[in-house]
C-alpha cells in the first residue's frame, strides 16, 4: 500500500503543480519568439514580482519536482520494458515515458544550475537570462542536448497527462482513452514545436549582450 500511495502522489504531483509550472515555463520561453529580448525580460520580471515568490517556488516547484524526479528514477529503475517481445503502442509509450523522464530530470537539474542557481549566486541577473540562454544554445553540442531534452520533456508531460487520466479512472473505456491519446499527442507535437522555436529564438543575435553593447557604442 505504501508503494500504491507513493505512485499516486507521484502521478498527482506530475499534474498538479508541475504541469502548471511546465506550461508557465513554455509560455515564458515562447515570449522570446513573439517579442524578442524585451518580452522575455518582461515575462521573467513578472514571475519574480509575484508575492512570496520564494515560498511559492519552494512548495509548488522545487519540493514537488524533487519528489517526482527522485521517485520517478526509482520507478524507471524498477521498470521491466518488454517492447522486444510485445512491441505494441502501450508498451512503447510505457518505455518512452521512463526514458524521457530520466532525460528530463537530468536536464532540469542542469538547466536550473545554469540559470536559477547562477542568479542566486549573483553571477548573473534575471535580466541577463536571455543572454545566458543565447550563450548556451550557440554551443552546437549544448544546442543538440537542449533539442533532445525539450522534446523528451514535452513527451513526458503529454504522455504523463494521458497516463494520469487512465490511472485515476477519468478515461475508462477504450474510446475515451483513444480520444485522450489523440489530444495528448497533439499537445506533445505543439509544445515541442513551441520549445524548439524558443531555442532558435535564443540563438538570435538580439539576445547576444556583447553584440548589443557594440551596437550601442557604434550609435554613440
Amino acid at each position: 500500500m505504501k508503494g500504491f500511495y507513493s505512485r499516486k502522489l507521484h502521478s498527482l504531483l506530475g499534474v498538479i503543480p508541475l504541469s502548471l509550472f511546465f506550461l508557465e515555463h513554455l509560455i515564458t520561453n515562447f515570449s522570446a519568439v513573439e517579442g524578442g529580448p524585451q518580452a522575455f525580460k518582461d515575462s521573467v520580471a513578472f514571475l519574480n514580482s509575484l508575492p512570496l515568490v520564494l515560498v511559492l517556488e519552494m512548495f509548488l516547484i522545487w519540493l514537488p519536482l524533487l519528489f517526482h524526479g527522485v521517485y520517478g528514477l526509482y520507478i524507471a529503475y524498477q521498470a521491466k520494458p518488454n517492447v522486444g517481445r510485445f512491441g505494441n503502442e502501450r508498451n512503447w509509450r510505457y518505455t518512452l515515458q521512463r526514458i524521457s523522464g530520466v532525460i528530463t530530470f537530468v536536464f532540469v537539474i542542469w538547466h536550473i544550475y545554469e540559470t536559477r542557481v547562477q542568479v542566486a549566486l549573483g553571477n548573473v541577473t534575471h535580466e541577463q537570462l536571455g543572454s545566458v540562454m543565447h550563450d548556451i544554445v550557440m554551443n552546437p553540442i549544448f544546442f543538440v542536448i537542449y533539442l533532445i531534452s525539450v522534446v523528451s520533456a514535452s513527451y513526458h508531460f503529454a504522455n504523463g497527462i494521458w497516463s494520469f487520466l487512465v490511472s485515476w479512472g477519468i478515461t475508462r473505456g477504450p474510446r475515451s482513452q483513444r480520444v485522450s491519446s489523440y489530444i495528448c499527442m497533439s499537445m506533445f507535437a505543439l509544445i515541442s514545436v513551441m520549445f524548439i522555436a524558443s531555442l532558435f529564438a535564443f540563438r538570435g543575435v538580439e539576445f547576444d549582450e556583447a553584440s548589443a553593447f557594440i551596437e550601442i557604442l557604434k550609435t554613440v
